[in-house]
Parts: C-alpha cells; structure tokens; sequence
C-alpha cells in the first residue's frame, strides 16, 4: 500500500495556516513549509475561509516540503489534518468553490439553532450525534449556504452540489474526485449518529442537508486514494486522516481509555479516549468519534474552548498590547498576580461547557494600576480557568482527569503549562514536540500505509520524550482565583 520512499508527509490545514510537514519513521521532522490564511470577517459573528486560498495554499506547501527531502520518490505515503466543522460547498464537475467557506468559528446560524432548541428537537439530536444545537457544527452551516448562496442552491437543484469539511475538499483536489470523509470529521457535522455507519436520514432531514451532497463516510488509515501525479510529481497513497483535535490526540499517545490531552491552538480543546462504547455526557460536554478502523470505532468525550490562542492574537492585533505572542509569558513572569484583573475571552461566545452563543468577552477588576503585564498575564490565566470548567464537567461525567497532556503552539509557553498544573491541581505533560496534530496524522498514515503492524506501535515508534510540571499553588490561591473568575462568568 505503501509507496517506494520511507518518509510520511503530512498536510495540516488548520484555521490560521496551512502546513506540510515530512516525518520519518522515528517522529522526527524532516522539512516543513507554512504560509498563513486569510481570514474573512463579513460581519460581526461571521467568519469565511476562501476554499481555493486553502487547496492552493495547501499544494503549494506540499510542494515545497516535498522538494526539501528530494522529490516524491522519498514518500511513502500522506496523512491529512484538518480544521473540523468549516464547511466547504463545491461543484462536483467543475471542481470548484461555490460560495467562500463557513468557519468553526462562524455564528451566523445561531437563530437556526434556537428555532430548533425551541421545537424541542435539542435532547434527540445530543442522543443521537453527541452534539449540542449550536452554530459551531456544520449541519446548520450546509442548509445557510443553500438557503443563501445562490450558486449553492443551483447546484443543489442539478444534482452537482458536493458539501464536505475541509477534510472532503482537500481529498476530491488532491485525488480529481474521490468524495470522502473519515468518521471521525463525519461525527462533527450533527449529521451522523455515533451509533450508525454513514449519514442518517432523519438527521438530515431535520437539518435540510441533501444526503447525496455529502461525502462517503471511511476509516482514518487505509488506502483512501492516491494523489494525482501533476500535484507532487508521483501518485503517492492518502493513508491516513483525521480532524485536528483527534489527530492530536493520537499525537500525544491517547490510545487507551482515560488517557486525556489538551490542545491549545486558536481554540483548546480537550479530548478524553472512552474506548469502544459510545459516550453520553450529562454535562454538556461532546461525545466524538476518535476514529475509525476496520468499521470499528474508538470514542471520545470532549470539551471545545472558542477561544485560547485568538485571544493572544486579539491582543496582539486589535489591541496593540504585544509585538509578538511569545512576549505574554516574559509580560505575565513581570508581575505577582493579575493585579484583580480577569479577562473572560467569549469573543466567540463560550463553548463547553456552557454553551453561551450569546455571551460577550469581559474584561473586569481594572484599576488605574492595571498594566499590559496585568493583562497579559489575566489572559494566560483565562487558559487555566477555562480548562478547570472543562475538568469538572468531565469528572461529573465519570471521567475525572489523573493527569493531562498538553500540546498545541500555545502550550510552548511555560509559564502557562504551570498555571495550568497549578489551578487543575494535578501533573501536566508536553511532549518536546508539540504540534501533535500533524504527528497525529503522520502516524495514521504510516499505520495506514502497512509501515506498522498496529496504530499502538506507531505512536511508540514516532513519539517524542515529554517534559513534567507539577501542581504548587496552594489550596487557598486556587481558591481566590476560583472565586474570582465564577465572578467574572457570572457577568457575561
């Protein structure tokens, strides 16, 4: 199954950028190549991706990582990751966009979902995909840009209309066709039910999603297509795929039930292997698809922060208060505490576990002796907050956190690993390399691709060693910084 070389390449098509990355056999990165993406900002609460930025982007990076190593002879076989949930509309002869993508973070759909909340259609919906009602997912996304791109709807009406998650976009370009989803990405659309193998009708009914616009559901590793020769110079199998987070929990080695991980990128996200039985969370947290082998799926529990990294990104781009992310930890190391000052970043409303589409970011406890260094650091402190609500939802849940495993650009930065060890009171791990999502899908490639006898061993083999910080706030500390942030949620 494999191709001829011995290397991995990996195409990471996140929100901010895309990436290509070529891993050998021991984890280790062979070459690399980014170029950032443009974000589109219509309307307040609207968020839009250009889906031809994103494959030319994606080739291009591709290329270049390819080239770095010595040509597609060296590559055995490609693994995608993806932003999850962006939803992408296309014509299945043309090959071409329809109508710009709807982002994770979009919230147009919000009156969509209230409608359907207030029909009483929620409690069957998180029954059946695990999913609550919100605008994050894309099912509502798909009917808004066939109810409101002209384009979209006259495909639709022909019977050319192909919907998918960046995921589907990325494999029909880099393959000339194939219309394909994993199971894992499948199960962030609220259109699958965790339970069934592909689409499920009532589901799409309610949503208003034509089912035969949508991919075909398949496993994250195995022959899934071949890339088309002109693209990389060879056809090269596509043996592995999965949405960011669930890449990079496989990344980080979370492949027994328990073992938890925590992404902190433009959003943090927290994902919680459950094994073979599917979730049911009474805390509002989601229940996933981790992935999918053989037709046998492996589930997950998970907790979606809107907002970690962005909100570094806002400070540094609309506020001005930083020249670069990395200066918030020599900023927050400056001073003792956060002066009283606590940022709440709803900037996309809150997710998990309190599901607020409507709440706002605030910023309270700001006192004339409040500097950049107060504020710095009150926004690394909303990383810890957040990340505790997410841990008492998932021990009401029965699946109480002994440890956690970081990752993600963010978690490079450690005066936050440690706040984070400190407000959770229990030990936290970073891998030394930690972008995970990328390593995530390299090692379902490689497994995919026959290069290993099971994901279990390739995870071992492609692992990298992982560094430790220990809780020392003491109980009293953490309860002021508790008691603090509650007030400031309370505000929202």
């Amino acid at each position: 199954m494999a191709g001829e070389g011995e290397l991995i390449l990996v195409i990471d098509a996140g929100t901010t950028s895309n990436r290509a990355m070529v891993f050998a056999l021991d984890g280790s990165v062979r070459a690399t190549a980014q170029r950032p993406l443009t974000q589109h900002y219509p309307q307040p609460g609207w968020v839009e991706h250009d889906a031809s930025e994103i494959w030319q982007s994606v080739l291009a990076c591709a290329r270049h990582a390819v080239s770095q190593v010595g040509g597609a002879a060296r590559i055995a076989a490609v693994g995608l990751a993806n932003q999850r949930e962006t939803v992408v509309a296309w014509d299945k002869v043309s090959g071409e966009p329809l109508a710009r993508a709807l982002v994770w973070q979009d919230r147009r759909t919000e009156a969509m979902c209230a409608a359907l909340r207030e029909a009483g259609h929620e409690q069957a919906v998180q029954t059946a995909t695990g999913l609550v009602l919100d605008p994050y997912f894309s099912a509502t996304k798909m009917r808004w840009l066939i109810d409101h791109e002209p384009a979209v709807r006259a495909a639709a009406d022909a019977g050319t209309l192909a919907l998918g998650t960046i995921d589907s976009w990325l494999l029909f370009k880099l393959t000339g066709g194939a219309h394909l989803t994993d199971a894992g990405n499948a199960s962030r659309t609220a259109l699958m039910a965790l339970a069934g193998a592909s689409w499920d009708e009532g589901l799409c009914d309610l949503f208003g999603v034509p089912r035969g616009a949508l991919p075909d559901v398949c496993d994250s590793a195995g022959l899934l297509g071949t890339t088309r020769p002109e693209w990389l110079g060879a056809a090269i199998p596509i043996t592995g795929v999965a949405g960011d987070q669930q890449a990079a929990t496989i990344g980080q080695g979370c492949l027994v039930p328990g073992a938890t991980k925590a992404t902190y990128g433009t959003g943090a996200f927290v994902l919680a292997n459950m094994g073979r039985e599917v979730p049911a969370s009474r805390h509002r947290l989601l229940a996933t698809v981790l992935y999918q082998l053989g037709g046998e799926r492996i589930y997950a529990l998970e907790g979606s922060v809107f907002v970690a990294g962005s909100l570094v990104q806002w400070l540094r781009d609309s506020l001005g208060l930083i020249d670069a992310a990395g200066e918030t930890e020599v900023l927050a190391r400056s001073v003792p505490d956060s002066g009283g000052v606590v940022i709440v970043p709803a900037l996309s409303g809150l997710g998990a576990p309190h599901w607020r589409p409507d709440a706002r970011a605030a910023i309270t406890g700001l006192t004339f002796a409040s500097s950049r260094a107060h504020l710095a650091r009150a926004a690394l402190e909303a990383m810890a907050m957040q990340t505790r609500d997410l841990a008492e939802a998932f021990a009401a849940d029965g699946a109480r956190w002994t440890h956690l495993r970081i990752d993600g650009g963010m978690s490079a930065n450690d005066w936050m690993a440690q706040d984070i060890a400190d407000v959770l009171g229990i030990p936290v791990e970073r891998p030394g390399f930690v972008e995970t999502t990328a390593l995530g899908a390299a090692i379902l490639a490689a497994y995919g691709a026959g290069l290993f006898a099971n994901l279990e061993a390739a995870a071992s083999a492609m692992a990298s060693e992982r560094s430790g910080f220990a809780p020392h706030m003491t109980d009293e500390e953490r309860g002021r910084r508790i008691a603090a942030w509650n007030k400031a949620l309370s505000s929202v």
